[in-house]
């Protein structure tokens, strides 16, 4: 199947998805700030560009869009009609770096915090996660995951 729009109207609408400072991210960390939790954004130093590394909890946390790093049973989380093995495949390439990511960070003795952008699309949802992640960030778990459905710890 052909796209739906010309290549100049497609790129003009792909350069408008942003990797950093998305609406999620942006409510989470304001929601952490606002909790007393310091952080350091997308830094380069820490293996995998986390959005916030908290090196006081040696933590970073991950906002993952749902339908970019493919959320397992959420609504969100589609596969576009045109094109579906180029899809496939940049959706594989993408869960499986994520894992590469989380691994290494695990190896090298930090905590791994995944929120999903489904658990960020609300003010109370917000509320909730940031909760969640500062309960996790004062506890010695090494990993948890925030969703709509909420937590699953690892």
């Amino acid at each position: 199947m052909t796209d739906i729009v010309d290549q100049q109207t497609r790129s003009r609408m792909m350069s408008g998805i942003r990797g950093k400072n998305t609406r999620p991210e942006l409510a989470l960390r304001r929601a952490l700030h606002a909790r007393g939790f310091r952080f350091r954004l997308h830094s380069s130093k820490v293996h995998g560009r986390p959005d916030l590394v908290l090196p006081k909890h040696r933590a970073v946390v991950f906002v993952h869009g749902c339908f970019w790093h493919r959320h397992e049973g959420c609504r969100y989380a589609t596969v576009p009609a045109t094109r579906p093995e180029f899809w496939r495949v940049k959706f594989e390439a993408n869960v499986a770096r994520d894992n590469a990511v989380s691994a290494k960070l695990l190896e090298d003795v930090w905590r791994v915090a995944t929120v999903w952008e489904c658990a960020l699309r609300k003010p109370d949802q917000v509320v909730a996660s940031a909760e969640l992640l500062s309960a996790w960030l004062l506890s010695a778990e090494d990993q948890i995951e925030i969703g709509a459905e909420g937590v699953q710890s690892s």
